[in-house]
């Protein structure tokens, strides 16, 4: 069950990051060097990480490269640039909608690459842990379900374009679980995966800050708070996630990752006075049942399996 916590308590971390991220993209308006702030401040504190890591680093195997480029560009740094771009050419109740297919991404991926076996007992227990990540965001679902029966969304060519970035967001963080996974059961220790994420996803965001022609002469409160923001999901966050997805499996993992939009909704409760409601309140119920549910088959199995 540890392993859980620590997943829980990463969304947690990474939904107290929302109170700066999002009132710095609307100030500034640009993801990228928010992003590229954060993993160069990341980056420069793991090279002490990085330099013991080099002989295990110079060894790499092919694949294991693949999954560096996966949790590190893809999952890391493009994923959020799309997911923050499509904001601006789709209604965010679309995109909040599309992200509902992460956990379909993993899962599908965890059967492929990790061989997790798919039982009916997990498929019952992740309808009812996504039946409450439904309730959680059923406004917006509600609003973009709206949207598509008034046949309000249209599909221009910038429409298409936010969807297409809305689903590369979705693909890369669904694979980011499961590859990130395959690195932890191959003796990739927490600090060495999060150093490398860093690292690789460094270098994936620069051609896109020279390309948007963002420079770097930017006030010190934003380096500041990106600093800031950089310690608490980049550091913490990782942190107590990859500690988690050491113990669970990467299909368990990432229903668990479904309960950051109950701890967002919580946290602007709390600091925002933004009402909850009693939907959602139960939709984090039955997410929080079907999570543990799913750690405890989970759990029985493993031992099953050691005993046989």
């Amino acid at each position: 069950m540890k392993g859980l916590v620590f997943i829980l308590i990463a969304c947690f971390i990474w939904a107290l990051d929302t109170l700066i991220r999002y009132p710095l993209l609307y100030k500034y308006n640009s993801s990228e060097i928010i992003v590229f702030g954060e993993h160069l401040f990341l980056t420069i504190l793991f090279l002490p990480t990085l330099y013991m890591a080099r002989k295990k680093i110079m060894k790499m195997k092919p694949f294991e490269m693949l999954c560096f480029f996966m949790i590190g560009a893809m999952g890391s740094a493009i994923a959020t640039l799309t997911f923050t771009k499509s904001f601006a050419l789709l209604n965010p109740s679309l995109v909040i909608l599309l992200q509902k297919l992460q956990p379909f991404i993993a899962i599908s991926l965890a059967y492929l690459i990790l061989k997790e076996r798919i039982t009916k007992r997990f498929l019952l227990w992740a309808a009812v842990s996504l039946f409450g990540a439904i309730l959680i965001s059923y406004q917006d679902i509600n609003s973009a379900i709206n949207l598509i029966k008034a046949g309000q969304v249209s599909f221009d060519r910038s429409s298409l374009y936010g969807l297409c970035l809305a689903l590369v967001s979705v693909i890369s963080w669904g694979s980011a679980t499961v590859f990130g996974k395959y690195l932890m059961k191959s003796n990739w220790i927490e600090k060495e995966v999060m150093s490398l994420r860093f690292v690789v996803g460094l270098m994936a965001i620069i051609p896109f800050m020279i390309a948007s022609g963002t420079g770097l002469n930017f006030p010190i409160e934003l380096w500041g708070k990106v600093s800031i923001l950089a310690l608490i999901s980049g550091i913490f966050g990782m942190y107590f996630y990859y500690k988690g997805l050491g113990q669970v499996s990467a299909k368990v993992c990432t229903i668990a990752e479904m309960s950051f939009p109950f701890f967002a909704v919580i946290i602007n409760w709390v600091a925002l006075d933004q009402r909850l409601t009693v939907v959602q309140l139960l939709g984090g119920a039955f997410l929080l049942l079907g999570s543990t549910m799913l750690q405890l088959a989970n759990r029985k199995h493993e031992l099953n399996v050691q005993v046989n």
